[in-house]
Parts: C-alpha cells; sequence; structure tokens
C-alpha cells in the first residue's frame, strides 16, 4: 500500500470551519466532534487514498462518517500526494468547484 502526502487547499479548511461553526452553534461540541471525524479520515487518506471511487472527472469522495459531508480528492501518483479542495454538504452539486479550479 503506497503512503500519500495529504494536501489541504485553504478552501476545504474554510469549509471545514464553516460547517464546524454551523454544527456548534446548533448544539455543544458537535463542530468539534464533525472536525475531529473530518481530520481522522483526512489523515487516512495516507494509506488509503485508492479506496475511494472516482466520482466525477478524476475527483475521488469519500463520505464522512455520521455526517452528510464529502471529501473532494485528487492523487496525483507521480508525487504521491492525495490533493484535498473540498469538504462539501452532500446536497450540493460537486461540480461547483470546477469553475473555482480546473480540474
Amino acid at each position: 500500500m503506497p503512503n500519500y502526502v495529504v494536501k489541504i487547499d485553504l478552501d476545504a479548511f474554510q469549509d471545514i470551519q464553516k460547517a464546524t461553526d454551523w454544527y456548534n452553534e446548533q448544539v455543544p461540541e458537535l463542530g468539534s466532534r464533525f472536525q475531529k471525524q473530518v481530520k481522522q479520515q483526512i489523515n487516512s487518506l495516507k494509506t488509503n487514498a485508492q479506496n475511494y471511487g472516482i466520482r466525477y472527472k478524476n475527483v475521488r469522495c469519500m463520505i464522512i462518517k455520521k455526517f452528510p459531508f464529502l471529501v473532494h480528492y485528487t492523487i496525483e501518483n507521480s508525487t504521491k500526494t492525495v490533493n484535498v479542495f473540498a469538504v462539501i454538504h452532500m446536497s450540493r452539486n460537486p461540480t461547483i468547484w470546477e469553475k473555482k479550479r480546473k480540474l
């Protein structure tokens, strides 16, 4: 199993923070639980990035356990890099990112 370096774009960090803030407003500490789960699962991509299928173009998506969010990422096999560029709610159209970045 190859080990990858995981890089997280600023947009993805902002997605996580917005969702964390929203969850904390709903229920105290729920945002912290969300953030911990996202961090744990993103870290798991170091060893299991290939486990998740391609959803559109060359983008793979990983469901966040217990929360309706998907981590959107690409894999650069030549550099063994996972590029996380979005963490968005499953109800949103994933192709909104095409306007911000060329995939």
